[in-house]
């Protein structure tokens, strides 16, 4: 039985993460693109090469032609300039805006049943971009924030409180910035609420941190910013695709009245499955918190505004 094939789109650090992660997880074949020229084509080939010491047989190729990215189940943009020092995410919406728009193009002619997950920043203005100009369905058009900013939130509650962080389920909701909903009262510890076990300061302090998990990391690298933490995400929302696993995972997707928010992308958790997103689940929010979504969904349409669509 032949192996799904995945695209990814930028060869970057996140890119070339996102490939290893999921040669490593086999859960294909990875056609790495970028525009610098054979760059793609070495990392490859590095790839592969680990294939016999880490023991996946997943085939890896790079190349400079997008076009070569056909016939992919799953393509993912990572494509776009990273984050410096006291820069925000909205700082890269008009560079960031052309290139997604135009592989978004592409993608859309040559993968017209794909899925795409899309990680360029600003995250969730992206992810509407690239809803726009493919003409997807929004199942199929899926944003990567969620997981992470859930990731962080759940290392950093683990690290207060010293216990593992498998124990740990975090939920982050909203726009993958400053203005992201951390829920504490969906935060567990081996099912507990958070709200049990830490006091109100602290659980404040962990959000904020959570709020500048991103900023945090790309003021100690001084130049770019992670990409562990989010090519391993990328890797668990892609498995549950292709593997059916139906899992339950915060992404950013276009909302159509869900949470009473329209024509606009954020994150909300969502069950993910072969057809992409299966289902918005809607939880009940306080009204602090809904006040809160909505706040988040209000800077995101204010930069969909920004954009010349």
């Amino acid at each position: 039985m032949a192996r799904p094939r995945i695209g990814v789109i930028g060869a970057g650090f996140v890119g070339m993460t996102v490939a290893q992660r999921m040669a490593e997880r086999e859960l294909g074949d990875v056609v790495l693109f970028d525009i610098i020229p054979d760059m793609p084509k070495g990392k490859a080939l590095d790839l592969c090469e680990s294939g016999p010491v880490e023991g996946y047989d997943s085939r890896l190729v790079g190349t400079n032609s997008i076009e070569e990215v056909a016939g992919c189940e799953i393509v993912v943009i990572t494509a776009g300039l990273p984050r410096k020092p006291g820069m925000s995410r909205e700082d890269l919406i008009d560079k960031n805006a052309e290139i997604v728009r135009d592989v978004s193009s592409k993608i859309g002619k040559n993968n017209p049943n794909a899925i795409i997950v899309t990680v360029t920043n600003p995250l969730d203005i992206m992810t509407y971009l690239c809803w726009k100009v493919t003409g997807f369905p929004k199942q199929r058009v899926i944003g990567m924030a969620g997981v992470l900013d859930s990731a962080r939130f759940s290392y950093f509650i683990a690290e207060k409180m010293d216990c593992s962080m498998r124990d740990i389920t975090a939920m982050v909701l909203g726009g993958h910035g400053d203005t992201m909903v951390p829920l504490p009262r969906y935060t567990t510890v081996s099912g507990i609420p958070i709200t049990d076990l830490l006091p109100q300061e602290t659980i404040d302090q962990l959000v904020k941190r959570t709020r500048d998990g991103g900023a945090e990391i790309v003021g100690l690298l001084k130049q770019g910013s992670a990409y562990y933490a989010p090519a391993a995400s990328v890797a668990a929302m892609v498995q549950s695709m292709l593997h059916d696993e139906k899992r339950i995972l915060p992404c950013c997707v276009m909302l159509e009245g869900e949470y009473g928010l329209s024509g606009v992308c954020a994150g909300v958790p969502v069950k993910l499955g072969r057809n992409g997103v299966e289902q918005v689940l809607e939880l009940k929010l306080t009204a602090d918190e809904m006040k809160a979504l909505h706040a988040s969904a209000d800077g995101v349409k204010s930069g969909i505004k920004h954009l010349k669509l």
